[in-house]
């Protein structure tokens, strides 16, 4: 085979590594899906080696997908250990992935999706999106312990952001977080001398978890769907 010449026609590249015929590449470039350096090609281009080429073949786009599932205590998020279950292998979803973590011993609301944008819009530092959380501890409350909690805590070397809190009983509470440290609630309570008995993710800003079973899943879809996305900027 003959060295190729620079610069050449781009239908001439395309054939030459076998991405179509001359008048093939043709009907690419006129469908607009020939790109050199990231910039749409035209008809009668040239090339040099130097040049990056694509050719973006758009197949029919799978649709995005979101669900919100109630996860149950002894499952873990993602990768499990030895003989932990994780949420891939117990839900009979295919081609979806959790959004965030709930650690072994916590329970409720986990989004499971296909769409990979919002995993930075929900977690990412940069963005302030309520979760809220029904906690039960094993001693009753303090009589400080709200006033304390809403303020942040110090854990180590670092404060915890303000948070809203709200007592259900003597040792049962509710809190809304814009953040998410590791174990950071029953962290914050050990802090505050006291030891979470249960924990459970009841909302992630606009998606409840409602009366989903344990172990159960439903669609987000419709209005709750359009405004969890606008909210995160997607929609």
């Amino acid at each position: 085979m003959e060295k190729p010449i620079y610069p050449m026609r781009i239908n001439k590249y395309l054939a030459l590594n076998k991405h179509s015929t001359r008048r093939g590449a043709d009907e690419l470039i006129i469908d607009k899906k020939v790109f050199i350096n990231g910039k749409l090609a035209v008809l009668g281009d040239k090339v040099t080696e130097k040049d990056s080429i694509e050719v973006r073949f758009r197949g029919k786009q799978i649709p995005y997908l979101y669900f919100a599932y109630n996860k149950p205590k002894g499952i873990v998020t993602h990768s499990a250990q030895g003989e932990e279950k994780e949420i891939k292998s117990v839900v009979a979803l295919k081609d979806v992935f959790p959004i965030g973590r709930l650690d072994k011993d916590s329970h409720g609301l986990i989004i499971l999706t296909n769409d990979g944008r919002i995993t930075d819009r929900l977690l990412g530092p940069n963005y302030l999106h309520e979760k809220e959380y029904l906690v039960k501890v094993k001693n009753t409350l303090r009589s400080s312990f709200k006033n304390k909690m809403e303020a942040g805590v110090k854990i180590q070397d670092e404060k915890t952001a303000k948070c809203k809190v709200e007592i259900v009983n003597e040792n049962t509470f509710k809190v809304i977080l814009t953040e998410g440290k590791r174990h950071q609630i029953r962290r914050m309570c050990e802090a505050l001398f006291q030891e979470v008995s249960d924990l459970k993710r009841i909302r992630i800003m606009n998606i409840e978890l409602g009366k989903i079973p344990d172990g159960s899943y439903r669609q987000i879809k419709s209005k709750e769907l359009e405004k969890f996305l606008h909210s995160l900027e997607l929609g």
